[in-house]
């Protein structure tokens, strides 16, 4: 991973804005931290903390996959309004000590929880400690498309080339921005924890927005 400074994301996002935090899990270190600690509406990256209180529930394993690699929003209300809705959130981040995530102030509308890039990088230590199986399962499974038609390609994947991935994907708008996040493991033996969050002006198509979070994380590829 390339040394990159806040300035030069910040021009790959031209008009919003774009956090970055990547661990190295070899050296056991942070090494990049960009706005780690600003907030965004987490789209479907909460879809994390749902899957973990699914699977330690006891919960259908192949729903729970499902529901990941292809980003099934369907399966994620099923799964929020059985598991304990806002308490999903509130519980993980008191586990975890995630110091920027917050339930979503609508209880029904679980892509409003609030999060950081430095707590997305906390719930993959937390995954990889902990729950790797099903999830990292999944997550390398990630399909191109998910289920409700959207290319989830973008950022990690599309940067990657030949090295392995595995991704959680997030989009959604807007209100009133567009929020486009890829997260996962990069790398040999998942070597690197990648967050990169990012919010648009809802002007800025998806297609756009897509090839910004990709340039973004192929600076940090250098």
């Amino acid at each position: 991973m390339s040394k990159v400074d806040a300035a030069e994301l910040d021009r790959l996002v031209a008009g919003g804005d774009v956090s970055v935090v990547v661990f190295d899990r070899q050296a056991g270190a942070t090494t990049v931290s960009v706005h780690a600690d600003r907030g965004y509406t987490s789209a479907s990256l909460v879809k994390l903390l749902i899957a973990l209180s699914v699977l330690e529930r006891g919960g259908p394993v192949s729903q729970v996959q499902r529901m990941l690699s292809r980003s099934d929003d369907d399966l994620a209300s099923q799964f929020w309004s059985t598991y304990g809705g806002p308490s999903i959130v509130t519980g993980w981040a008191k586990k975890i000590g995630l110091t920027g995530t917050r339930a979503p102030a609508d209880p029904g509308r679980w892509g409003d929880t609030r999060i950081t890039a430095k707590d997305v990088v906390r719930i993959y230590q937390y995954v990889l400690a902990h729950a790797p199986g099903a999830i990292l399962t999944a997550l390398r499974a990630a399909t191109e498309v998910g289920s409700d038609g959207f290319r989830q390609y973008f950022g990690i994947p599309d940067a990657a080339g030949d090295r392995p991935w595995a991704v959680k994907q997030g989009w959604s708008c807007c209100r009133p921005t567009r929020m486009l996040h890829t997260s996962g493991l990069l790398g040999e033996d998942g070597r690197y924890i990648v967050a990169v969050l990012s919010e648009h002006p809802a002007s800025v198509d998806y297609a756009t927005a897509s090839k910004r979070v990709t340039a973004v994380v192929s600076a940090l590829l250098g």
